[in-house]
């Protein structure tokens, strides 16, 4: 017995030191990353749902010989390669978002197309940069701020930098108030930021915002089929919002489902954060052209606003920091662009208009998805 025992121990120890000697530098520096993103996530509160569980699952999946890789590539293959966690999480936000102030104001639905400019200009970019256009779309789309999304358009394009494109599009999502404000304050003036827009709330009528989710849903599919997944799913969560008779489904989509699947979708996308995957050049450069898109999806939405104000008599103009809030990441960027109007003016509510720019954000890049894909099909199929 005791040399049983003994020889267990020396195989353990053999264990322990073939596993050592297997750690290479570049799992080092992934643990590093996985434990920068539970930092954010736990110290900054900068999306803690999605980072924590992502920051651990790379911790998991980079330690040498790890047990759990098998595990997390079952996950992977169930919920995120065929797309499907992302569509559930749009259920989820769906139900969270209140159309109301963009119904009151449906001109605001141009701002958010506006913001998706600089989706199509990191596109271009990366082509020249040597990315193939499946690649470069996927890239592109991380300008929305959009996770859901860009993990969708990745996937479905095939992208090979899937671990690259959801930690940029999730991280810039969490840097919105660090990111956004000095963009904003240079591409504006200090009079521009003071203006004050009237708001009149207005009632807007049950049976459209029951109708809306639908109505967009249809126009989405004859616009760009390929979106009506990201759309549908999304609208189908507003709907249950909006009917008035499915509050316990719309309370359960909010809450337990969309945590639920965020926690699955943080942890397994670590799948792609391998060392050897995921420390390469391009990792790096992905990461730049996401910030460089996200920077001129900002400029884009402040300039339409600064344009269309040359139309427009004083006291009409529209405060061009709403532009800015067309991103996709809700609500995040209404916030941040009401609290740099009242940094200006204390008594500067834009928040409203700025929420309604925001959704239609929600809605455009869904759409601006959907749009590069069928783009991308026809180019690679010839279609």
């Amino acid at each position: 017995m005791f040399r049983i025992i003994t020889g267990g121990g020396r195989n353990s120890m053999e264990t322990i030191f073939s596993n050592f000697a297997a750690f290479t530098w570049q799992q080092a520096v992934m643990i590093l990353v996985g434990a920068v993103l539970m930092y954010l996530a736990i110290k900054k509160e900068m999306e803690p749902s999605l980072l924590l569980p992502m920051g651990f699952g790379v911790v998991l999946v980079n330690l040498p010989n790890s047990g759990a890789i098998e595990t997390i590539e079952t996950l992977y293959n169930a919920g995120i390669a065929n797309e499907l966690f992302p569509l559930i999480l749009f259920i989820g936000i769906g139900a969270m978002i209140d159309f109301g102030p963009l119904l009151s104001n449906p001109k605001m639905l141009l701002f958010g197309g506006a913001a998706q400019f600089g989706i199509y200009f990191t596109l271009c970019i990366a082509v020249l940069l040597g990315f193939s256009i499946q690649d470069a779309a996927s890239i592109g789309i991380i300008a929305a701020a959009d996770g859901p999304t860009s993990i969708f358009v990745a996937n479905t394009l095939h992208s090979q930098y899937l671990g690259a494109i959801m930690v940029a599009a999730y991280s810039y999502m969490a840097l919105v108030p660090v990111i956004q404000p000095p963009i904003i304050k240079l591409m504006t003036t200090k009079a521009e930021r003071k203006i004050r827009m009237a708001y009149t709330q207005r009632e807007v009528p049950q049976i459209v915002k029951i109708l809306f989710p639908v109505v967009v849903t249809a126009i989405a599919g004859f616009v760009a089929p390929m979106s009506v997944a990201l759309v549908g799913f999304l609208m189908f969560g507003n709907l249950l919002r909006e009917c008035g008779v499915l509050r316990n489904l719309s309370e359960t989509a909010q809450g337990p489902l969309a945590n639920i699947i965020t926690i699955f979708l943080g942890i397994t996308v670590a799948f792609q954060m391998q060392a050897e995957s995921f420390l390469k050049w391009e990792t790096l450069l992905i990461l730049g052209l996401g910030l460089v898109g996200f920077i001129f999806d900002t400029v884009g939405g402040v300039l339409f606003a600064k344009f269309i104000n040359l139309f427009l008599k004083k006291g009409n103009k529209f405060n061009p920091m709403i532009g800015a809030a067309g991103i996709s990441a809700f609500p995040m960027s209404s916030r941040v662009v009401h609290k740099m109007a009242r940094d200006e003016d204390p008594y500067n509510f834009i928040l409203m208009q700025a929420t309604a720019v925001n959704v239609s954000g929600q809605i455009a890049s869904v759409i601006a998805g959907g749009l590069l894909m069928s783009f991308v099909v026809s180019l690679v199929t010839g279609g």
